[in-house]
């Protein structure tokens, strides 16, 4: 069985790295160019579905600001009725009458009504009707006839006041209900606005009448621009346990009963395209559809053109590869020979590599990479010891005792001479040397380096009178870690001089800690003037000594990330792992 196999495979194995080539030329480009073709006709069609939707969003939204603008028009001409104090008369004196409704009554309420409505300034092109419901019902009406069209009849008082849009009118407040129909069902060319008519004399604002406009839906061609060649709109509005269309395009698009998103979900399973939008100002939904076969009908000549196209492609690629091959092998050969000559001092094949080109070249890469990684170690090596060497060169040059000395001469002086803050400037200046020399150590706690802060804020404060608030938000727990030193004072003296010392008044600079697994998180943050070039964080040597000391110490898993944005502030954020700082780094160095 094993017998088999192996000659399988090295049948399958061809022994000239040309035809390996075109093996895998055909094998990679063919089905790739089929998958090409089959991806670019798919994300046509999803561009296109994303494109229309977007656009159709966009020209939803701008018809729902135009439908507010004409409806905020309805509104106004509600008001400017409401408030006409002969029309309120009218209807106050009608609902007080008994019996059946006068005609002097009849004829005097109607008169005021017409005079209003052609003495008004609101804009009423759209309106087809306008008509007042005393209390009693009676009806009063402008541009139809004075009756309650549907609800007429010995029960009319019944059927009115058990109907949906009267008790929603009620249920309002005042404030005006759009139905989606003509409510007294003279027409299905119109819908109706209802508001309830309120006594403005009255302090209670008791009801006297219901007042009903009939607009008509030819208003929705101006919503929408009228325009039918990219698809259709309706506009649904949802009932008790249906869906109504107040107004379609497309009169033979289907709708099935349910809430809006039923009906839009039956709509999408029918095959069309939906882009819904909601207007608050009347509680309906706009919707755009388009069938999808009619929108992606142009792209299975897409899809033929793109199969065509990388089909052609595939034959002129196998074709190129052919004569490319030749001229690969050829010099794969010499650079064999010139790669052995310069690594091994020999010609012969190692007895592990298949004989080809490609194993010698592979195996020789890698004893170059290999080597090359040992010299880049060794480099680093260096370079860290001849930073470590200019460091301890720096600090030995400073005469800490004398330091000392001199600060506590002066903290003496100032206190004899009743000088508080020069005091005060000595004694945290005085620790803040002895915290940064740290006694030779390379690390430093926590606790301590929040104390070289504290000392050092304390110096800008006097300098700067008191302009900077400090807070300090960190975890106790890890206040006894230790960290390599002059990690965030930099950052401190950072914020201060780059973003709170240039902004106006006073500024405060948050420090945060605390833990996220086997990591230590420093954030230091400032409301300063901010930055709206990042690059300059690079050009500075406190944040880029801050960066590679942090890289040298802890490794790759460490990381110094930085937000900014100009006129709100900067924060810069430390993330390392405190057990991979190196144990030699944990030690005074020798004396």
């Amino acid at each position: 069985m094993a017998m088999p196999k192996r000659r399988l495979l090295e049948w399958l194995r061809f022994k000239k790295i040309r035809s390996r080539f075109l093996a895998a030329m055909i094998l990679l480009i063919v089905p790739s160019i089929m998958l090409l073709g089959y991806i670019s006709f798919n994300i046509t069609k999803d561009t296109l579905t994303d494109m229309n939707e977007k656009t159709n969003l966009d020209h939803l939204r701008t018809s729902s600001e135009v439908a507010d603008l004409l409806f905020r028009n309805i509104n106004n001409f509600h008001l400017s009725i409401v408030v006409n104090d002969a029309i309120r008369q009218s209807l106050r004196s009608s609902g007080e009458n008994s019996g059946s409704q006068p005609d002097t009554v009849n004829s005097t309420t109607s008169s005021r009504l017409k005079g209003l409505i052609s003495s008004s300034f609101a804009d009423t092109r759209y309106v087809t009707s306008v008509c007042l419901l005393d209390l009693k019902l009676h009806t009063y009406c402008f541009g139809r006839s004075d009756d309650a069209g549907v609800y007429e009849g010995s029960d009319k008082i019944a059927k009115i006041t058990s109907s949906d849009w009267y008790k929603a009118a009620y249920e309002s407040k005042g404030k005006v209900v759009y139905y989606p129909s003509d409510i007294f069902d003279d027409t299905n060319k119109s819908f109706s606005t209802v508001k309830l008519f309120r006594d403005a004399e009255d302090p209670g604002g008791e009801p006297i009448g219901v007042l009903v406009i009939n607009v008509s839906k030819t208003i929705f061609d101006k919503v929408f621009g009228g325009s039918k060649e990219n698809g259709s709109f309706m506009v649904l509005s949802e009932g008790t346990g249906s869906t109504k269309a107040v107004y379609s395009h497309n009169d033979t698009v289907p709708l099935a009963g349910g809430t809006i998103s039923e009906t839009l979900g039956h709509l999408k399973d029918e095959g069309f395209l939906v882009n819904p939008y909601y207007n608050q100002a009347t509680s309906w939904t706009l919707v755009h559809l388009v069938e999808s076969k009619e929108l992606l009908k142009h792209t299975q000549y897409i899809g033929l053109a793109t199969t065509l196209i990388a089909a052609a492609f595939a034959v002129t690629a196998l074709i190129l590869s052919f004569f490319i091959s030749g001229t690969i092998t050829r010099p794969l050969l010499r650079l064999k020979k010139m790669m052995n000559d310069w690594t091994l001092g020999k010609r012969d094949f190692p007895a592990e590599f298949a004989q080809d080109e490609v194993g010698v070249i592979g195996e020789t890469f890698k004893r170059i990479a290999r080597e090359n990684e040992e010299l880049n170690a060794r480099l680093i090596n260096s370079e860290l010891k001849e930073r470590e060497a200019e460091l301890r060169a720096l600090q030995s040059q400073i005469k800490p005792h004398f330091l000392y000395n001199t600060l506590d001469s002066i903290y003496w002086m100032a206190i004899l001479q009743n000088n508080k803050e020069v005091a005060q400037m000595a004694v945290s200046l005085s620790e803040s040397f002895k915290l940064s020399l740290n006694k030779g150590k390379e690390t430093i706690l926590v606790y301590n380096e929040l104390k070289h802060i504290e000392h050092y804020l304390n110096i800008q404060n006097i300098r700067f009178n008191n302009r900077f608030h400090y807070i300090e938000e960190v975890e106790e727990s890890i206040k006894g870690l230790e960290i390599m030193k002059l990690l965030l004072q930099p950052l401190v003296e950072n914020a201060i001089y780059h973003g709170l010392e240039p902004k106006v008044g006073k500024g405060t600079i948050r420090l945060t800690g605390g833990t996220d697994g086997p990591y230590l998180i420093f954030t230091v943050e400032d409301d300063g003037v901010g930055m709206a070039d990042m690059a300059q964080t690079e050009q500075g040597y406190g944040m880029r000594n801050v960066k590679e000391r942090l890289s040298l110490s802890y490794g790759e898993g460490s990381s110094l990330t930085v937000w900014s944005r100009e006129g709100e502030g900067t924060r810069v954020t430390l993330r390392f792992n405190p057990s991979n700082l190196p144990k030699k780094n944990r030690h005074s160095p020798e004396k």
